[in-house]
C-alpha cells in the first residue's frame, strides 16, 4: 500500500501514510528530545537506569526513521520537478525511478535507515571519543614500560626482570613495591589538601631510588631511606607524612590498629603533570614491621621509550599472572567506529543499486531506452548510472538528515557518567566533512559501479 505512490486513485491513502509518518516521526522526535532533556546534568547516574535511557533514546531514533519512510515516493517526485536542465538520460532515469516507487521505495528505505545509522554513528562516536578523552588519567609516565606482577611474587619479578633485560640490555629497571598484610595500609600528608595524592595512590609508590627518579623524571632528585617525597605538579611546601597501617589479628572480621608513624618528608617537582603520588622508601615500610612484595617493574621513559614491538616481545614472552603496559596517552578508537560505519554504508549502497535496477524492469524500460539518443552506449550507461545515483540520492538525502537530528540528541545519553567523581560533559566536533562526503559521495559511487557493466541494448 505504502509504495503504490504512482496511481492517482490512491492519492487519499498517500495522504495518510504521510500523515502517520509524520506523527510517528514526531512522537520519535519527541521521546529522544525529552531523554536528553533527561540526561543534560553532569550528574551520577544509576548505571541501569542510564542503559534504559539509551534504549529509550534508541526506539525514538527508531520510530523517528520509521516516520520518514512514507516521504521517500514524495521525495522522488520533488526531486523528479528539478531536472528539467540535466541531460534526458539522467532526466528519464529519475522519471523512472520515481514512476516505479512501488518497487524502488522499499531498497531506498532501507538506504535511508543505513545512511542514518551511519551519521549517528559517527556523531555519537566522536561524542564518546571526546568525553573518554577529557576523562582519560595516564596510568604511568608518557613512554614508560609498566609490568604488572599480580601474584606479587619475588620470584616471578626476578623472572620478569630477566626477560626485561633480555629484551632492553643495560636498561635499568624500577620496582614498586606494596605491603605484604592482610590489614590496611594509608597515609596523609598533614596540612596539605591532595586529594588526587589521596584517591589515586592512598598507599604511596613505595620503592627505591630507581623509582624516585622514574616518578620525578630527574635523577638529581635527593634519596634518603629515611624521608618520604611529594611528587607533585603544584608548588607545595611539604614538612612531615604521616602513615597509618593495621595488622590482622586472630578474628577474621577485626583488625588491630597500630600506631600511626610520622616521618619527615620533601616536595618535589614532577616532570610530567599527570604524576601527582607520594613516594615512601622500602626501608620504612620495613621498619614497620611489614614485608614488601613487587607489584610493578617500571622501565623509565627517561632512560629508554620501549617501542610497541618490543612490548609486544616481552608480553610474549612473560609468564601467566604478568602483563606488559606502555603508556601511550589515549588511543581514539577510529578503526571500531569506522569499520561498523563502512559496513552501514556498504549495505545502503547495495539497497540503491537495486531500486535502480529495479526502476527498470519490464517492457517499459524497453521504450525508455529505445527514446535515449537511440540506444546509443554513452546514454545507456548514463541512464543506468542515473537510476542508481537519484536512488541513493533519495535515500541519503532522508537518512543525513535523520541522522544530524539523531546524533546530537543521542550524544546525551551516551555520555552520561555511573562515577561519583563526574567529569563535565566537554563539547565536540561535529564531523561534517565525513557527513558531507557520505552524502554527496555514495551517489557518485552508486552512479559510477552502475554505469561499469556493459549495457544489454532493447
Amino acid at each position: 500500500m505504502l509504495f503504490a505512490w504512482g496511481s492517482a486513485q490512491h492519492a487519499h491513502l498517500r495522504s495518510r501514510f504521510l500523515l502517520w509518518g509524520a506523527a510517528l516521526a514526531v512522537v520519535g522526535l519527541l521521546v529522544m528530545a525529552v531523554i536528553a532533556r533527561a540526561t543534560h546534568e553532569d550528574v551520577h547516574y544509576d548505571d541501569f537506569g542510564s542503559a534504559l535511557q539509551v534504549l529509550a533514546a534508541i526506539d525514538g531514533g527508531a520510530l523517528f526513521v520509521a516516520g520518514l519512510g512514507p516521504s521517500a515516493p514524495w521525495l522522488l517526485g520533488v526531486l523528479r520537478r528539478h531536472t528539467a536542465r540535466l541531460s534526458p538520460a539522467i532526466r528519464l532515469a529519475a522519471r523512472d525511478v520515481a514512476r516505479n516507487s512501488p518497487r524502488t521505495a522499499p531498497p531506498i528505505a532501507i538506504t535511508m535507515v543505513m545512511s542514518a545509522f551511519a551519521v549517528t554513528w559517527m556523531i555519537v562516536a566522536v561524542a564518546l571519543t571526546a568525553q573518554h578523552r577529557a576523562g582519560y588519567f595516564p596510568q604511568a609516565r608518557s613512554g614508560a614500560l609498566v609490568v604488572d606482577v599480580q601474584t606479587g611474587d619475588a620470584n616471578d619479578a626476578a623472572a620478569a626482570g630477566a626477560v626485561i633485560q633480555q629484551e632492553l640490555p643495560g636498561v635499568p629497571i624500577a620496582q614498586r613495591d606494596d605491603p605484604a598484610h592482610l590489614g590496611h595500609f594509608g597515609l596523609d600528608v598533614e596540612d596539605v589538601d591532595l586529594p588526587d595524592v589521596e584517591s589515586v595512590a592512598s598507599a604511596g609508590f613505595i620503592g627505591d631510588q630507581a623509582l624516585l627518579r622514574y616518578l620525578t623524571g630527574d635523577p638529581a632528585t635527593p634519596y634518603d631511606e629515611g624521608t618520604a617525597v611529594v611528587v607533585t605538579p603544584n608548588d607545595l611546601k611539604v614538612d612531615t607524612v604521616t602513615l597509618f597501617y593495621s595488622m590482622p589479628t586472630d578474628d577474621d572480621d577485626a583488625e588491630k590498629e597500630l600506631p600511626s608513624k610520622s616521618i619527615p618528608a620533601i616536595a618535589v617537582k614532577s616532570a610530567d603533570p599527570y604524576v601527582n603520588e607520594v613516594f615512601i622508601p622500602t626501608k620504612v615500610i620495613r621498619d614497620l614491621g611489614l614485608r614488601p612484595q613487587p607489584i610493578e617493574l617500571i622501565v623509565d621513559p627517561s632512560v629508554h621509550r620501549t617501542t610497541e614491538a618490543e612490548q609486544e616481545r616481552i608480553d610474549q614472552r612473560l609468564g601467566e599472572g604478568m602483563s606488559a603496559y606502555v603508556e601511550r596517552g589515549f588511543q581514539e578508537p577510529a578503526a571500531e567506529w569506522m569499520g561498523v560505519v563502512a559496513a552501514a554504508v556498504a549495505v545502503a549502497l547495495a539497497s540503491a543499486l537495486i531500486a535502480g535496477g529495479q526502476a527498470g524492469a519490464g517492457g517499459r524500460t524497453r521504450r525508455v531506452l529505445l527514446r535515449v539518443r537511440a540506444g546509443s552506449p554513452l546514454a545507456l550507461r548514463m541512464f543506468a548510472a542515473g537510476r542508481a545515483g537519484w536512488s541513493t540520492l533519495c535515500g541519503t538525502v532522508l537518512g543525513t538528515v535523520a541522522g544530524c537530528v539523531i546524533g546530537p540528541l543521542l550524544a546525551w545519553p551516551m555520555t552520561t557518567s555511573s562515577d561519583w567523581d563526574v567529569l563535565p560533559r566537554v563539547s565536540f566536533e561535529t564531523p561534517w566533512w565525513a557527513i558531507a562526503a557520505l552524502a554527496t559521495g555514495l551517489p557518485v559511487l552508486a552512479g559510477v559501479i552502475a554505469a561499469l557493466p556493459r549495457p544489454r541494448r532493447p
